[in-house]
């Protein structure tokens, strides 16, 4: 069995936290490194507790020097941090960025959105991306595009419930792409660990929810709609088809994130039945092993996917307002971050994408 060495960058954040923990116990990937700023010589266990087995390894300052020399480097830095960094990184070497540095293909959309340098697209790091339908009628799927590749950006969390909620009627032209709602309620630690008055105090989260980047303003704005785009079988320059109003909403929940996206059906659409659309999803994701389409009926909830790498997913359909409904429930840090990382990387080394991971989730 063929074992590869693994630095991580940012290992005490939550984004790092979770990659390690999904790491601890994959049979091909063996951390030997973990680095960061602030931490630098203290031990993990300090920042990372539930994780024994890294408990007395010491934080090594994240710089190309330390990184370099190992089979993966992940970087799970914050927004800005990662792009300079990797250009210093081993050609050699399969990196993965957590970040955003390297996931939007238009360089006017990042300027608008986050601002600074733009770098470089890399490989999309979300093997269930729909890609458009072939001249047989089947899904192209953007796995196919991950083995090899040495650099992944993975998705970010609120990108990928949102897509894979909606990706499916996009992909079939069942919707009107310019009647886009999504709404998203959201744990705490897709805010991250730093502390932030008002709204990431324990005294003001507990037992309130709280909208935030509303308007128009969220940064995972133009990379949902790229995604989109892509589901459609277009590229990044056809993203102005699709109009989206995003809001996330901070809940009193540390993990997790539920999103509910609407559209208005086409004519067309609204002649089949709510068991033709609902089959439409279940074909969809039929060989996609952590995606699940639940019962006609059932709707998903965060706690069944908790930390673990699938996502529950759902449709239904108001016939009063001609709406479709899309639902999907996933883990952030996990299925949002880590575990479709790890899983990028078993398919960017030739393993079984499963490997390492879970669709079990923690409930109650």
């Amino acid at each position: 069995m063929p074992k590869y060495s693994v630095a991580v960058a940012g290992a005490t954040g939550y984004a790092g936290g979770e990659m390690l923990r999904i790491l601890a116990t994959h049979p091909n990937f063996e951390v030997t490194t973990v680095a960061g700023h602030s931490s630098v010589g203290h031990r993990l266990g300090e920042y990372q507790p539930h994780i024994p087995q890294f408990a007395d390894m010491i934080v090594e300052d994240a710089t190309p020097d330390v990184l370099n020399g190992h089979d993966v480097i992940v970087l799970a830095l914050p927004h800005g941090a990662s792009g300079a960094l990797a250009q210093q990184l081993d050609v050699n070497a399969t990196v993965v960025d957590l970040g955003a540095d390297h996931r939007l293909e238009d360089a006017n959309a990042w300027n608008e959105y986050y601002g600074g340098d733009f770098y470089e697209h890399w490989t999309y790091g979300m093997p269930e991306l729909i890609r458009g339908i072939d001249s047989d009628n089947q899904y192209v799927w953007q796995r196919a595009e991950l083995p090899g590749t040495k650099r992944i950006a993975a998705p970010g969390c609120n990108v990928t419930a949102t897509t894979l909620a909606m990706q499916p009627a996009i992909a079939q032209q069942l919707i009107d792409p310019r009647t886009i709602v999504a709404d998203l309620a959201v744990g705490y630690s897709g805010a991250g660990k730093s502390l932030k008055r008002m709204n990431l105090l324990a005294s003001e989260a507990f037992g309130s929810a709280t909208p935030y980047s509303v308007g128009g303003t969220h940064r995972h704005i133009p990379e949902i709609l790229q995604n989109f785009a892509h589901a459609a079988g277009l590229d990044v320059s056809q993203t102005s088809r699709f109009a989206l109003a995003f809001t996330p909403i901070l809940v009193p929940m540390a993990r997790g994130i539920l999103a509910s996206v609407s559209a208005k059906l086409t004519p067309a659409a609204l002649e089949l039945s709510d068991e033709q659309i609902h089959d439409i999803w279940v074909e969809a994701y039929a060989q996609q092993e952590f995606i699940m389409v639940l019962p006609g009926g059932v709707m998903p909830a965060t706690q069944n996917v908790l930390g673990s790498n699938a996502a529950h997913v759902q449709v239904a359909v108001d016939r009063h307002s001609g709406t479709l409904h899309a639902f999907a429930a996933i883990d952030n840090l996990n299925r949002g971050t880590a575990g479709q990382a790890t899983e990028s990387l078993n398919l960017a080394f030739g393993l079984n994408d499963a490997t390492g991971l879970s669709k079990i989730g923690v409930a109650p």
